[in-house]
C-alpha cells in the first residue's frame, strides 16, 4: 500500500508538479552516476600478438615518423606505441621478438587499458641486444609463430613487423618450404625504405663501429649459428668504405610472396593510417560481452531533465507577458 501511494504521489507531482518530478529524477539519476553503473555489451574483442623484427638489418635508417628519420626499429616502436593507444578498452595485446629463427613472446595477451603503462614500457626498452642470434630466418619464422600461438591461453592474431631481409640469403638448400603451413588470418608489415641504405655494426654498447660488408653479411650471420666452432664469437669487419656497404632495402616483393604462402595478408608499413585499416580487417579474436560504464549517460539525463524542469515554464511565461503586451499596444492604439 505504501509503494502504492508513492508512485500515485510521484504521478500526481508529474502531472501537476513537473517541475519538482524532474528535479527529483535528475537527483536520483547523478547519485545513481555517482557509483559507475556498467552494463553488459556485446562487442568484438580483438586479441594481437605483435611479433617485432629485432635483427641487425633493423637498426637501418631510412624511415621518417613527421619528417624525423629514423631506423627500422625506432620506426615500428613509435608506429605501436600510436596505435596501442588507439585501441579500444577490452583489447589484448602480447608482444613478442624475433631473431634467428624462433620467436620469443614478452608476456600472452593482456588488456590494453589495465597494462597500457607497462605494455608501453615493453615497447620503449625493445632493441637488437636482446637478440639471442645474428640470423634473420624469416621463413623459419612462420613454424615457430605457429607455435607459440598454441602456447596462449586465447586466440590471438598475429601482426608481424619485419623488413623481409633474410640472413644468410635463401638458396635451393635452405629454403623452408611452406606450401603445408596451416596458419591463417596474419598481417605481415614491411618495414623499411625502397631505397638502398647500410646497415650499421654494433658494439655491445650500442656504438656503431662502422657498416657490414656485402661479404660478411651474406656469410657471418649463417657462420656465427651452424658452426661449432664460430658459435659465441664476435666478427667486427666493417665495411672498408662506401662501395662495400651493404644496401639493404625493403624486401617488398619477397614479403609480399612469404605473405601469400602463410595464407597471411601484406600491408606496407609505412602509412600507419593502413596499418590500422588493415587489422581492422583481420577476424576479431572472440565475440564477448564486455562492461560499458554509463555514468556519463546519467548524467546527460540528469541534465536535460533540469532543463526541462524550467523552460517549458519559461517559455508559458515568456508568451504570457507578450500576448500581454500585444493587447496593451492594440488598447493604445484603439484609444
Amino acid at each position: 500500500m505504501q509503494f502504492k501511494a508513492l508512485i500515485n504521489k510521484f504521478w500526481y507531482y508529474l502531472l501537476h508538479r513537473r517541475d519538482a518530478a524532474f528535479l527529483s529524477l535528475a537527483f536520483i539519476l547523478l547519485v545513481a552516476a555517482i557509483f559507475k553503473p556498467v552494463v553488459p555489451v556485446p562487442r568484438n574483442i580483438y586479441s594481437y600478438m605483435f611479433v617485432v623484427d629485432i635483427s641487425q638489418s633493423m637498426n637501418t635508417k631510412g624511415m621518417f615518423w613527421h619528417g624525423q628519420e629514423m631506423t627500422r626499429l625506432e620506426y615500428t616502436k613509435t608506429m605501436l606505441h600510436d596505435m596501442i593507444s588507439t585501441l579500444p578498452c577490452g583489447s589484448r595485446v602480447s608482444l613478442s621478438v624475433f631473431a634467428g629463427f624462433t620467436v620469443a613472446a614478452l608476456y600472452t595477451p593482456i588488456e590494453v587499458c589495465e597494462n597500457y603503462d607497462a605494455i608501453q614500457d615493453t615497447l620503449n626498452h625493445l632493441e637488437w641486444r636482446m637478440a639471442w642470434s645474428g640470423n634473420s630466418r624469416i621463413r623459419e619464422s612462420a613454424e615457430a609463430i605457429s607455435r607459440l600461438l598454441r602456447t596462449l591461453p586465447e586466440p590471438a592474431q598475429v601482426v608481424f613487423f619485419t623488413d623481409g631481409e633474410e640472413a644468410p640469403h635463401l638458396h635451393a638448400f635452405n629454403t623452408r618450404d611452406l606450401s603445408g603451413f596451416q596458419g591463417s588470418g596474419w598481417l605481415v608489415v614491411g618495414i623499411g625504405s625502397l631505397d638502398p641504405h647500410p646497415i650499421p655494426k654494433m658494439d655491445e654498447k650500442n656504438t656503431i663501429i662502422g657498416y657490414w660488408s656485402a661479404e660478411n653479411f651474406t656469410m657471418q650471420p649463417g657462420i656465427a649459428q651452424i658452426s661449432q666452432q664460430n658459435f659465441g664469437n664476435r666478427d667486427d669487419n666493417v665495411a672498408t668504405n662506401e662501395d662495400d656497404r651493404y644496401p639493404s632495402r625493403l624486401d617488398e616483393e619477397y614479403l609480399k610472396q612469404f605473405s601469400g604462402e602463410i595464407h597471411a595478408e601484406y600491408v606496407r608499413g609505412d602509412s600507419e593510417p593502413n596499418v590500422k585499416a588493415a587489422m581492422q580487417r583481420l577476424k576479431p579474436a572472440k565475440r564477448d560481452f564486455s562492461p560499458m560504464q554509463i555514468d556519463w549517460l546519467f548524467g546527460l539525463l540528469a541534465i536535460a531533465l533540469i532543463i526541462s524542469a524550467y523552460t517549458p515554464q519559461r517559455l508559458l511565461h515568456l508568451m504570457k507577458r507578450l500576448s500581454h503586451r500585444a493587447q496593451n499596444f492594440r488598447g493604445r492604439k484603439t484609444i
